[in-house]
């Protein structure tokens, strides 16, 4: 079997304990954005071609902004000290991701695995270093680590994107 047939069946990034916050809500975020990845990844690896990647790209960029607000809301309702330069943070990925969705646009670069690897490497260095940090400051205000019913935001990116 060659390489590239076996890492077709395997996602790029794989969920697990260590990118976990321990706030199940902003954990399904965080799942949603490793799906969107994943399916991205495929997309490429299956030659599925530009438009669809294009399309994922931007399904990808748009749930991100998404998370960044609820993210970002919940820092500046709770008080966390560092909001400011987390915030500046999010603003950077999203200016970047951008920059390439329009050199994706233009035809000045492809999606591909370089791509790939830099979405991966942020998403998972900034949940496990960045996002981690927040945690504890947020469960000393009364965030609770889970909920019984399924969130807002989940309903509302279901109802747009998904069955």
């Amino acid at each position: 079997m060659s390489q590239l047939a076996a890492h077709t069946t395997e996602d790029l990034v794989q969920w697990s304990d260590e990118l976990s916050v321990g706030i199940e809500e902003i954990d399904n975020q965080h799942r949603i954005l490793v799906d969107l990845l994943n399916e991205l990844h495929r997309a490429i690896v299956e030659h599925r071609g530009s438009e669809a990647a294009h399309r994922i790209l931007a399904e990808l960029l748009e749930y991100t902004r998404i998370h960044f607000a609820v993210e970002e809301s919940l820092m500046r309702i709770l008080g966390y000290p560092d909001y400011e330069e987390h915030k500046h943070h999010h603003e950077l990925l999203i200016n970047e991701v951008q920059e390439l969705s329009q050199k994706l646009e233009a035809g000045k670069k492809s999606v591909n695995f370089e791509l790939l690897h830099f979405l991966k490497m942020w998403l998972t260095k900034h949940i496990m270093e960045e996002d981690r940090q927040y945690t504890s400051h947020f469960l000393a205000r009364g965030v609770q680590q889970s909920y019984e019913k399924r969130s807002w935001v989940g309903k509302f990116w279901d109802s747009l994107h998904h069955k």
